[in-house]
């Protein structure tokens, strides 16, 4: 139970001051129990209106600071680690959706150039994804870069995570503990088939959130999960309090792959690395667009992209829940491109000058989306 905030704090007097601090929660192999990793978790300082992250971020969001306190509880979880007895192989961070393309401090730039003795993960939520998918793939390019990863966290909330997982392919995906707590609904059983696809065909691996019981234990991972993490294993803390680390914990993730997330070239250039183009006739855009609006209906999770403002009738009625529709103020390289993803699936459309190639395979449409959402904010 929460105890009685008994200190007014401002939001402004606490950026100022720096009173940020991190505690951390361990992650661990469901197998085994040894800790992979450390997850941060922002607090603000005990027993002010501050201290707890929902009255901390909404504050800052009301102020229109919330890129300032998202840095300042980044550069204070990674200042913990870097004086931690023990550094753990693998250190979680949060970050905002809204802030993605916020530069970096000086002195976050010099520690990564430095290339820390761990591997950060930064988590973002889906929230991210329909919103800023443009902020969010140039996001995961620099964090490749440094040789770091992305996690895509509470999978399962919103159907919508699901469609852009084939996009993003985050090095963790992390099961949501709705999930966890409720597994044998039709939505769960949805969402652990798609992420164990996901995670079989892209080497992701997948943390299941929440775990407070042996029965939660035991449903992660009947539901695929090899990493958790949960109050049956460790309460938020001091760093001080884990001392001893699975020292392969970060070679199990997937490397890091610099360009990924931005394929280099036109939607047409990369479709024809995968797939010769060919001579376009009448009736081939067309034809082209019938299948891929009827690729969508048949998905409950997709994701539409549509590179020209001409195509706008295309997106009439494809517009639900799990699928999100995006349309480009402009072409991209002057080509008329369309592409659809979702689990397991893929179909993109890229017609220049006299020429046009259809791809029907689901990495090469996936790069396809990558190059046009990589236009969009």
């Amino acid at each position: 139970m929460r105890s009685v905030p008994t200190i007014d704090l401002t939001i402004g007097a606490l950026l100022e001051e720096r009173r940020v601090r991190s505690v951390f929660q361990p992650i661990v192999d469901l197998s085994t129990r040894t800790v992979m990793g450390l997850e941060a978790l922002a607090r603000g300082p005990a027993g002010t209106t501050l201290e707890f992250p929902d009255r901390l971020f909404a504050a800052a969001s009301e102020a229109g600071r919330l890129g300032e306190l998202d840095m300042l509880c980044f550069e204070r979880a990674m200042e913990s680690v870097l004086v931690a007895p023990v550094a753990p192989p693998l250190l979680f961070a949060n970050s905002e959706p809204g802030v993605m393309d916020r530069p970096r401090s000086p002195w976050l730039m010099d520690l990564f150039a430095a290339r820390p003795p761990f591997r950060t993960i930064l988590e973002y939520t889906e929230r991210a994804l329909p919103t800023v998918p443009g902020s969010m793939l140039r996001l995961a390019r620099t964090v490749q870069v440094d040789g770091n990863g992305i996690a895509l966290d509470d999978v399962g909330v919103d159907p919508m995570s699901l469609a852009f997982l084939p996009i993003l392919e985050p090095e963790v995906i992390k099961i949501d503990m709705s999930v966890i707590r409720d597994p044998d609904t039709e939505h769960s059983r949805t969402v652990a088939a798609v992420v164990r696809t996901e995670a079989a065909r892209t080497g992701a691996v997948v943390i299941a959130e929440g775990i407070e019981t042996e029965e939660h234990l035991a449903t992660a991972l009947r539901l695929g999960a090899r990493w958790g993490q949960g109050w049956l294993f460790g309460r938020p803390g001091p760093i001080e309090n884990v001392r001893h680390f699975d020292p392969a914990g970060a070679e199990m993730l997937r490397g890091s792959r610099p360009g990924f997330h931005q394929p280099m070239g036109t939607p047409f250039e990369v479709a024809t690395r995968s797939r010769p183009a060919r001579q376009r006739v009448p009736g081939d855009v067309e034809a082209g667009l019938i299948r891929l609006r009827e690729t969508a209906i048949d998905h409950d999770c997709a994701v539409v992209v549509v590179s020209h403002p001409g195509l706008a009738g295309l997106l009439q009625g494809l517009a639900a829940p799990g699928r999100a529709v995006v349309l480009l103020d402009q072409p991209v390289g002057g080509e008329f491109v369309a592409a659809v993803v979702g689990p397991g699936f893929g179909y993109a459309m890229c017609a220049r000058d006299s020429a046009m190639v259809t791809v029907d395979d689901l990495p090469t449409a996936a790069a396809v989306s990558r190059v046009l959402l990589s236009h969009t904010a």
